[in-house]
């Protein structure tokens, strides 16, 4: 397929996978691929999020980030290496940076009671973390969580479609995944030059899982860096949620779907006072999902360019890297 230069990221209708109707459903799967074999992002309507809930949600993450630093830290459990509860501010960088983001986040992972006590991934998952203070935050966040969860399996059967495999190939690889909702802050700074010249909202980098969906932030700074070395600014409409390829999928295809380099870059100097909230779902398989290569995307132009390595080995090498998980 030949290169395509998109200025802005295309914007798909999920309605028109989930139609039924043949020619629909094939015209989505065309777009989804010309976008991420390019891009690798695409702006998705109809994902099922409602408004409200989008709207309920802010709120909730906004009235928990608003509470005392040292109320916010109660909820920072040692040993799970972020992956549930609250992560402080400037704890995590990205891979190949040693500055430390400007931003905070609390972490949602799959709800224990919604596992069956027969599937041997429940032990694997540590229990979620609610704030007391926030007595709405549970109930909000796994109702969004599953929202998303259900569009991205959706994606992921026409992404299967596009590489010729079953169209079911991903179900049982997500069934009960190891995805995370991520509500993050990236905090006011009222003395810009009290943090380090290289400190920046979210440093360049790619996604770790499979699909990140990613509904719209409380305001500008999301950029992905296009294949001819040009930042595109990317700002979904209230009734889009942004969907991009990871680097799992992008390890399974061999490259033949693109995780793209993006960042969230600082506003200028005299809205480094304002917090910025975002709220993305990294949508992860089981721990034991092969990500070996497809066979059908390793060839003499595009060899293989990757080890062979599990999701939960990748993960794993990914959370030491971010600076979450001590080696």
């Amino acid at each position: 397929m030949s290169e395509i230069l998109f200025d802005e990221v295309p914007s798909l209708d999920l309605a028109d996978f989930t139609s039924g109707d043949e020619g629909r459903r094939a015209k989505f799967v065309q777009q989804l691929g010309e976008a991420y074999q390019n891009i690798g992002f695409i702006a998705l309507r109809n994902h099922g999020l409602s408004d409200e809930l989008t709207q309920k949600l802010y709120a909730a993450t906004q009235k928990f980030f608003a509470l005392p630093d040292e109320v916010k830290q109660k909820y920072e459990i040692a040993g799970l290496a972020g992956q549930r509860g609250y992560v402080g501010k400037g704890k995590e960088k990205a891979k190949g940076f040693n500055t430390g983001d400007l931003k905070e986040f609390y972490h949602v992972g799959q709800d224990l009671n919604g596992i069956p006590d027969t599937d041997p991934i429940k032990t694997e998952y540590p229990a979620n973390v609610w704030p007391a203070e926030v007595a709405e935050f549970e109930a909000v966040t796994l109702e969004a969580y599953r929202k998303l969860e259900a569009a991205g399996k959706e994606v992921l059967k026409a992404l299967a479609i596009l590489l010729e495999l079953p169209e079911n190939y991903f179900d049982d690889k997500v069934q009960y995944g190891n995805s995370i909702l991520r509500a993050i802050h990236y905090f006011p700074i009222e003395n810009p030059d009290s943090v380090p010249a290289d400190a920046v909202r979210a440093a360049e980098h790619g996604d770790i899982n499979l699909i990140t969906l990613l509904m719209g932030a409380s305001a500008d700074g999301l950029q992905v860096l296009r294949r001819d070395g040009k930042w595109i600014p990317i700002t979904a409409l209230p009734e889009q949620v942004v969907v991009n390829v990871g680097d799992m999928l992008a390890r399974l295809t061999n490259n033949k779907l693109k995780s793209t380099i993006h960042r969230v870059v600082n506003p200028p100097r005299e809205l480094m006072h304002t917090s910025r909230f975002s709220i993305p779902f990294f949508m992860h398989p089981r721990s034991e999902m092969d990500l070996t290569c497809l066979e059908s995307c390793i060839s003499e132009q595009n060899p293989k360019a990757y080890p062979d390595a599990t999701a939960g080995e990748y993960l794993n090498e990914r959370l030491i890297e971010l600076g979450l998980k001590k080696v």
